[in-house]
């Protein structure tokens, strides 16, 4: 049974660019429903933005003293903001979340040392998943992670790419001539032709993100037994569902919904 101080709730999605909330008034109804958000937003990780909270929690007619606060986060320094903020405010139900407590099983050696987002978006795909069949789950963030979920729903490991925009900062930071390109995300496809350098460099980061993470899907699939299921998050993840996977689903707010889903446990 959930506890009744749990919700309403505001889960909290710190990444290294980007903090996600998503305001849940209840836990989902049903056993096989993902939770959605009630009302979601987004900021940067600006110590000077986090008193946009309170107005955008009032837009939904809630005060940030009126909820309890659940954290995943993979960014040590702007959780620490938050925190100290919500302090402020004299709000005292605030969760930071670790891999011991969410409701999954993990089969690596320090389950302690994997981001908690990765450990959540399988907390999410177990919802969504048909009983017995593995998953592997695509984060397309700052950083790139395809996971793998067993047939039992244990969170199995697996890889880490680089993101888009830490990929066009690679090639001109380590480069003399190479110019920085602003790809932030993977919205559109460029041609694999590139004619002169930066459609070149366009082709290269765009196809290499989405050529490693297809391979991924591929080989992960190869290694367990069952019919593999697919779920894709992140900002990019609607436009290149297809280019993964045929099966490839598109789940938004994932990982609120994985933050969720611990919190009604």
């Amino acid at each position: 049974m959930v506890a009744s101080h749990t919700f309403p709730l505001v889960a909290v999605d710190i990444g290294n660019s980007r903090i996600k909330f998503g305001l849940f008034q209840q836990a989902a109804d049903t056993k096989d429903c993902l939770p959605a958000p009630d009302f979601s937003w987004e900021l940067e990780p600006d110590p000077g933005r986090m008193t946009e909270i309170a107005a955008r929690l009032s837009d939904a007619h809630c005060t940030p003293e009126a909820v309890s606060w659940w954290v995943g986060s993979v960014q040590r320094s702007v959780t620490v903001q938050l925190v100290d903020w919500l302090r402020s405010r004299d709000v005292s139900r605030i969760t930071l979340l670790t891999a011991g407590d969410l409701p999954l099983g993990v089969r690596v050696p320090r389950p302690d040392m994997v981001g908690i987002d990765r450990l959540l978006g399988a907390v999410a795909a177990n919802r969504l998943r048909t009983e017995g069949s593995p998953a592997v789950v695509v984060d397309l963030g700052t950083a790139i992670t395809v996971d793998l979920v067993s047939p039992a729903g244990e969170f199995l490991g697996g890889a880490i790419l680089p993101g888009i925009g830490m990929s066009a900062r690679a090639l001109h930071e380590f480069t003399d001539l190479l110019p920085l390109l602003e790809m932030k995300s993977l919205a559109e496809p460029p041609a694999a032709l590139g004619a002169n350098t930066i459609d070149a460099m366009r082709s290269g980061i765009y196809w290499g993100a989405v050529g490693g993470a297809r391979q991924l899907i591929e080989l992960l699939s190869s290694s367990v037994q069952g019919n593999m299921e697919i779920y894709l998050t992140g900002g990019a993840a609607p436009a290149v569902a297809g280019l993964l996977a045929p099966s490839a689903v598109y789940v938004p707010h994932l990982t609120l919904a994985g933050i969720a889903l611990a919190a009604a446990q």
